[in-house]
C-alpha cells in the first residue's frame, strides 16, 4: 500500500473572512478521503497564531455561521520551518522547542481574504519550501487587489466596468460630489446611481454595499475604509451575475458557468446572502446560457486566469447584460469551499465530485513544486 499524502488543512487567518474559512475547512476536512491523506488541522487565529486542533473538537459552534470559531482550549501552538526541501510543523508547547510534529507533503489553504489569499500566506509556504494548493505570490496578491487586477484586465484588453480608486489619506467627505461626477458628469447627480463601493483588498463581500443616493455613498465609504485603506467605487452594471471555475496550471480548464440570483431581501449577492441566510440566493448550476455565450464566458475565465499569472484554482465572476456583453467582475484565488460555496459546485456539474477536486488540486500543488525544484538556485561562472 502506497504512502498517505502529508496533508496540512490550513484555515482560519487574519481577516474579517475568518469565520467563512472555518466552514470551508469543515466541509474540506469531511471529503478529503482519509485512505489516501493523513490530514493536519492547523487553525490560524486572528492574531496570527498556528494552532493544531483535533479532529473531534478543532471547532466551536460548527453548524452555526455567525458563532463558529476556534476551539484554541484544545489547541497546541505550532510553528512551520524549513527541512530538506520540505516543511515541518514544530511544537511551541514543548520544552525542546524543536519538536517535530510533522513532515508536510502538501498545505491547503482554505484561509480566506487578507494575510492568507493575498500572497502573504503564500510567501510563508514559499520560504519554508512546501508545496501548497491555489496562486503564488504573485497570482494571489494581484488577484486580492480589486484596483492592480482591474487594471491588469484593462491593459490585457478584456471588458471591465469603469471605476475608480481612492484612499484613505485623500478621502475628504467634502469632496463626496467630484466624487460622483467621475460617472456620467454631464447627466445630473441623481441618475449617476447606484454605485458599489468595495474595499480593495476583501473577499466574501465584507465592506461591500451599495449606494443608491449621496448619503449611502458617504455611510459606503466610511464602512469600506475600516477594511482597507483603499477601496474602489464602481458603476452599476445591470446585468446577470454569472460564476465560471478554473482549474490548472500552465493548461488550465474552464468549468460551466453558474448564475447567481440573490433573493429579494438581498440586493446584491452580499455577505448575508453567501453565508448567514440560507435563503439569501439561488444558485442556478449551471447556468441556462446560449452556447455561443458560456464559450465567451469560458473563454474570459481562462484569460483572466492567465493574465492575473494565477495557479491551481480560481472563480471568475461576470456581469452578462441582456444584450450579451459581458464585463469580468473579479477574480477569487481562493474560493469558497463551504457545502453551498459555487466553486465546488460548478465543477460537480462539468462532471468533477467534490472528492476528485480536492484530489486534483493537491496534484497541481505536487506539480508546481516539482516544477520550482527543477530551477537552479544558485549561479555559477
Amino acid at each position: 500500500m502506497s504512502k498517505k499524502i502529508r496533508v496540512c488543512l490550513l484555515f482560519g487567518g487574519k481577516s474579517g473572512e475568518h469565520e467563512v474559512s472555518l466552514q470551508s475547512a469543515k466541509s474540506v476536512y469531511k471529503a478529503l478521503d482519509k485512505k489516501k491523506y493523513n490530514v493536519f488541522l492547523v487553525g490560524i487565529d486572528k492574531t496570527g497564531k498556528w494552532l493544531l486542533g483535533n479532529a473531534s473538537n478543532y471547532l466551536l459552534n460548527s453548524s452555526n455561521p455567525k458563532l463558529i470559531k476556534l476551539n484554541k482550549a484544545n489547541m497546541e501552538a505550532i510553528t512551520p520551518v524549513s527541512k530538506e526541501n520540505t516543511t515541518q510543523l514544530i511544537s511551541l508547547n514543548s520544552v525542546d522547542s524543536k519538536k517535530e510534529i510533522a513532515m508536510i507533503d502538501v498545505f491547503f489553504p482554505v484561509t480566506h481574504g487578507t494575510f492568507g489569499e493575498d500572497g502573504c500566506l503564500q510567501g510563508l509556504l514559499e520560504f519554508t519550501n512546501a508545496a501548497y494548493v491555489g496562486a503564488g505570490v504573485l497570482g494571489s496578491s494581484v488577484g486580492m487587489d480589486k484596483d492592480v487586477m482591474k487594471r491588469l484586465l484593462k491593459e490585457a484588453g478584456l471588458p471591465i466596468a469603469d471605476f475608480f480608486t481612492i484612499k484613505k489619506s485623500d478621502y475628504s467627505s467634502k469632496s463626496i460630489k467630484n466624487i460622483t461626477s467621475k460617472f456620467n458628469p454631464s447627466t445630473p447627480l441623481r441618475t449617476r446611481f447606484p454605485v458599489f463601493v468595495k474595499p480593495a483588498n476583501m473577499g466574501s463581500s465584507v465592506g461591500i454595499n451599495k449606494a443608491n443616493n449621496i448619503q449611502q455613498l458617504k455611510k459606503a465609504i466610511k464602512d469600506a475604509f475600516l477594511y482597507d485603506t483603499k477601496i474602489l467605487i464602481e458603476e452599476n452594471v445591470d446585468g446577470r451575475e454569472i460564476e465560471c471555475a478554473v482549474l490548472g496550471n500552465d493548461d488550465p480548464k474552464a468549468s460551466l458557468p453558474g448564475e447567481v440570483m440573490p433573493s429579494k431581501k438581498h440586493s446584491f449577492y452580499s455577505y448575508a446572502a453567501k453565508y448567514i441566510d440560507e435563503k439569501g440566493a439561488n444558485l442556478l448550476i449551471p447556468a441556462k446560457l446560449p452556447p455561443k455565450i458560456i464559450k465567451k464566458i469560458q473563454g474570459l475565465a481562462i484569460k483572466t486566469f492567465k493574465v492575473l499569472e494565477c495557479s491551481g484554482m480560481a472563480r471568475v465572476d461576470f456581469f452578462l447584460k441582456n444584450n450579451g456583453t459581458v464585463f469580468i467582475n473579479e477574480i477569487n484565488t481562493l474560493p469558497g469551499f463551504t457545502k453551498i460555496s459555487m466553486y465546488p459546485k460548478l465543477w460537480e456539474a462539468t462532471g468533477v465530485p467534490y472528492q476528485k477536486l480536492l484530489d486534483k488540486l493537491i496534484e497541481l500543488a505536487i506539480e508546481k513544486k516539482k516544477q520550482k525544484d527543477n530551477l537552479k538556485r544558485s549561479f555559477e561562472i
